[in-house]
This record gives structure tokens, C-alpha cells and sequence, in this order.
């Protein structure tokens, strides 16, 4: 007897903007755990649960928010906030996201600098410096076990730690290559066209949702008035808080700077923080002296305590230079934040709300599927080459690199906390506290003894 054909999945009808809202901002509470964490929530919540989107209308917007620079989560968010509800369902999700962490950041940034110096303090540092290292080993792992599938990407990855550790070549060449690479590989190794029948299963995969990569946006394609009028916007939006400090700042010149240099690295974020995170420590500590580069190894400990992107340490970066610059203002230091924040997110919203409606039309672009498969191996040697930045720093805090100079106790901790987050699967939040009360134990004991 014949099987009867399954009914199709009724498609859910389109959220309201509160209920948009309302996700959105419980998201920007929650979102711990870092990129890949807060990438699973939301396709838990907006594929599997809620069914707003379908899994290949969803990865479509992901491989695209990969493919810039910033936060892939928060360009994420932002995207499928522009397809459900145009630009102010993209602004809110957007914002919505980071806003949480910024002023759990500015708690945070203000506590460091008046109680931080506490030796007891320091003591819970040493406890996260080595849980951080091992939680940026760990995402090289995951990055390179979805990214690196031919020698091909091995050999990209290889060629970007070399370039980036050994030649400092800057990072925004080394995409540029890692680009040229893609189209180069793509047009010797032409990617086969799908199947008759895996195309049907690809459709029957998106019935039942709202969005799918058969629905049309309204607003998609170029326009060349709508994108004048952004580009407008965005120059203004860029130019009114320089306005603002010209009139009301006593030194322009250090805001000017502050508002040029994180506007730049917001520009070459190709790959989340981890990626972007030795240009700001080699520009801020070396070149500018806003902070140590212990302190940088702090801001980062604070920025993976904090829900949104982790990028939000460019934040404590930023604090660090207006309360350094301005001679131990906390006020400063806030404004710093605060500026920092707006000039590392806007060119966020800038490529989403700009290129949204142009890479609409590129969902089965193979292409460009191709050339963020070989970005994405790039951005694992550059990766590498922050874990071994900052892994010296821990592990040889007096800078020699000798046996003699290595720190046990955070080699162990280390080790430990690999163990911990790889092997059992230990939380990442949990094991922070874990290791700051490790930190602060280890300070004791030290203390007693000595």
C-alpha cells in the first residue's frame, strides 16, 4: 500500500515587532559563551524554535556576517533583525545585543581602576590570565576543525601565522591574499552543480518557516537614491560626535585619534576579536601607552565575563586611554568607553543595512561561499598568532623566554583548564569563576607562606 504524502508544514506567520523586541532583548542578556555560543542560541531559538527562518536562510545571512569585518553575532542579529522587520527591526536587534555588556563593561572598567590594584585582586587575575589563553586555544580548535578541510586551507592557515608573527604583514593583506586565493582556487576547482534531487530536499527542508531563501525582502537590490541616502547618514553619524568633541573637548586631538583608531579597527575585524586583538594590543600598549600589556590580558579576562561580542574589550581599551590619557579620569575613562563603543559598532550596522539588500540576491552564489571558506582558514593562523601572543605573556610574564623564567602555576592552570573545557566540558562562565577563585586561593596560600 502506497505511503500517503506528508501534508505540508503550515508557515508560521510573520512576529510582531514587541515580539521581535522582546527576543532581542532577552538575546542581548544571555548571549554568553562568545560567537559560536551566541550564534547557537539564536538559530536554537529563531530556526528550531520559533521558526522565523529556515537553517539555509539563516546560514545564507551567517555566511555573509563571516565574511566582514566586526562581530559576526551582532552582524547577525542585525541581519535578521533587517529581514523581519527592515531598518528599525535591524537597529534594535543590533543595538539591543551589545547594549547589555556596555554598561556591565563600564562597572566593570570602573571597579579595575579604583579597587583593581588590590593585590588580592591581582591574585583572582592570575587565575583567569591562563583560563582566557586556554578558552582561545580552544575556539583555534573549533575554527580550525570547521574551516581547515583541504591542504589547501591548511596551507592558507599556515602562510597567515607566518605572515602576521614572523613577517608582520598587516592582517587587512592578509585577507586580500587569502580573497585572491578563493578566486583563484575557484576557478580551477569549479564547485559541482547540485542535484535534481538534493535541490528538491533542500526545498521540502524550508517548509514551515517564515523566511526562507525563496522569500522575496521588499527593499533587495541596488538602488542607487537609497544608497546615496546611506552613505550620507552614515558620513554624518561618522562626523557629529568629532563635531561634539571640537566644541566641548579640552584635548581634540587624543578624541580625533581615539575615534580614527577604532574606527580602523572596526574596519579590518575580519574574523571576530580574536583576530583583531594583536593590531589593538600593538597600537595601544606599544604606540600609544594607554595600558600594559598585562592590563590588555585583564580587559580581555572582563570581556569574556560580560554577555554580547567579545569584541567589547576594544571598549576597556578605550576606557583605559581616556582614564590614562586624562590623568586618572574616571569620567574620561567613561567617555572613552562609551566613544569607543559607538565608533567600533557603526560600521556594523553600516555593512548590514548597506549590503543586506545586495547580497539578498547572492544566495546561491558559490563564489562567494568559496572565498569565505579560505578567509575563514586565514583568520585561524592569525588566531594562532594570538594565542601565542598572549600565552607568552602569561607563561613568561618577566618577557625572557627561558625555562628559568617560566611561570608554573599558570602553565598549570593552563593545562588544567584545557583539560577542563575540552575534555569535560566544563562551562566557560563557570570556569572563569572557577579560575578567579583559583587565582584568589593561589594568592592566599602564596601570602600565608610567605
Amino acid at each position: 500500500m502506497p505511503r500517503a504524502p506528508v501534508p505540508p508544514v503550515p508557515p508560521v506567520v510573520k512576529p510582531t515587532f514587541a515580539e521581535a523586541l522582546r527576543f532581542w532583548l532577552k538575546l542581548g542578556f544571555m548571549s554568553f559563551g562568545g560567537p559560536a555560543g551566541q550564534i547557537a542560541i539564536m538559530h536554537t531559538v529563531l530556526v528550531e524554535q520559533k521558526r522565523w527562518i529556515s537553517d539555509a536562510k539563516f546560514l545564507h545571512a551567517l555566511n555573509y556576517c563571516m565574511l566582514l569585518p566586526g562581530p559576526e553575532a551582532q552582524q547577525l542579529a542585525t541581519y535578521i533583525g533587517w529581514l523581519l522587520h527592515g531598518t528599525r527591526g535591524g537597529l534594535v536587534a543590533g543595538i539591543l545585543f551589545v547594549l547589555p555588556s556596555v554598561f556591565i563593561l563600564l562597572a566593570l572598567s570602573l571597579l579595575y581602576v579604583t579597587v583593581g590594584t588590590l593585590p588580592a585582586l591581582q591574585g583572582v587575575f592570575m587565575g583567569l590570565k591562563p583560563a582566557v589563553v586556554a578558552i582561545i586555544l580552544l575556539a583555534l580548535v573549533k575554527i580550525g576543525q570547521k574551516s581547515l578541510l583541504s591542504p589547501l586551507h591548511y596551507a592558507v592557515a599556515g602562510a597567515s601565522f607566518v605572515g602576521i608573527f614572523f613577517l608582520n604583514i598587516p592582517f587587512p593583506l592578509l585577507i586580500i591574499g587569502a580573497a585572491g586565493v578563493a578566486l583563484v582556487a575557484r576557478r580551477l576547482f569549479p564547485v559541482p552543480a547540485a542535484t535534481a534531487a538534493v535541490q528538491a530536499r533542500a526545498a521540502q527542508a524550508e517548509e514551515g518557516y517564515f523566511l526562507t531563501t525563496r522569500t522575496v525582502v521588499p527593499g533587495t537590490g541596488f538602488s542607487g537614491p537609497r544608497l546615496l541616502r546611506q552613505a550620507v547618514a552614515a558620513g554624518v553619524l561618522w562626523v557629529l560626535p568629532l563635531g561634539l568633541f571640537r566644541l566641548f573637548a579640552s584635548d581634540f586631538g587624543f578624541w580625533r585619534g581615539l575615534s580614527v583608531f577604532f574606527t580602523q579597527a572596526a574596519l579590518v575585524t575580519f574574523g571576530g576579536a580574536y583576530a583583531v586583538l594583536p593590531y589593538v594590543a600593538q597600537v595601544s600598549v606599544a604606540k600609544l601607552h594607554w595600558l600594559t600589556q598585562g592590563q590588555m590580558l585583564d580587559g580581555l579576562a572582563l570581556g569574556e565575563t560580560t554577555p554580547g561580542p567579545l569584541i567589547m574589550v576594544l571598549a576597556f581599551v578605550g576606557f583605559m586611554g581616556g582614564y590614562t590619557h586624562f590623568g586618572g579620569s574616571l569620567a574620561f575613562g567613561a567617555l572613552g568607553l562609551l566613544s569607543t563603543t559607538y565608533y567600533t559598532f557603526l560600521p556594523c550596522f553600516v555593512f548590514i543595512l548597506v549590503g543586506a539588500p545586495l547580497i539578498e540576491r547572492t544566495q546561491h552564489n558559490a563564489s562567494l561561499k568559496a572565498v569565505l571558506s579560505i578567509i575563514t582558514a586565514a583568520v585561524v593562523g592569525v588566531v594562532l598568532n594570538l594565542a601565542v601572543y598572549l600565552g607568552r605573556a602569561v607563561l613568561f610574564p618577566a618577557g625572557h623566554l627561558s625555562v628559568a623564567q617560566l611561570h608554573g602555576p599558570s602553565l598549570a592552570w593552563l593545562l588544567v583548564s584545557v583539560v577542563a573545557l575540552y575534555r569535560f566540558k566544563v562551562n566557560m562562565i563557570r570556569w572563569i569563576g572557577v579560575s578567579a577563585a583559583a587565582g584568589l586561593l593561589y594568592y592566599l596560600v602564596a601570602a600565608y607562606v610567605g
